[in-house]
């Protein structure tokens, strides 16, 4: 079914930054389409174009509290509230041992304004705050080559690291 593939931690293509996408293909619908499946058959909340091996700048997520999907083409992070708050966060690209996401604490802007285009070319504009707010700033992080850990004290990236590094093996 699926031609995507998952990157993991120390895959070169989570480091790169990601080019805008020009045009709305119908290659493109299909691999959001595919991206959403992947996220969901994950029970993963969001996924980037980077982490599906895809140097682009988009992004599926799902906002937990409505359960409404986003496919977001070029978003931008536009205002970004001064109120930080600290939540656990995991990423599907970087796993532990037992194959599932290692988790921290990361500390993020409460609320967002972001802005993209979505899968018909319309622009949108959204203000997010709490769970959805976290999951499209982690998404967005990825197109620009920044994975959950490089917000961690030196301490807490290693902890990390040492779980994920036991998962390799």
């Amino acid at each position: 079914m699926s031609n995507l593939e998952m990157k993991l931690c120390g895959d070169l293509t989570l480091r790169e930054k990601c080019a805008p996408v020009a045009d709305i293909t119908p290659q493109l619908l299909a691999v959001l389409d595919e991206m959403v499946g992947m996220m969901r058959e994950q029970n993963g909340v969001g996924l980037a174009a980077p982490q599906v091996g895809i140097t682009q700048r988009f992004l599926v997520m799902m906002n937990p509290d409505t359960d409404q999907v986003f496919k977001m083409l070029n978003p931008k992070i536009v205002s970004k509230s001064d109120e930080v708050c600290t939540m656990e966060e995991g990423c599907l690209s970087v796993l532990g041992p037992d194959n599932l996401p290692v988790f921290s604490n990361v500390s993020r802007p409460q609320a967002v304004c972001v802005e993209w285009t979505d899968e018909t070319g319309a622009s949108c504009a959204a203000e997010m705050s709490g769970l959805a707010a976290r999951i499209v700033q982690h998404e967005a992080d990825h197109l620009d080559g920044v994975l959950f850990i490089d917000h961690l004290s030196p301490v807490r990236r290693e902890m990390v690291m040492r779980k994920v590094r036991r998962h390799k093996k």
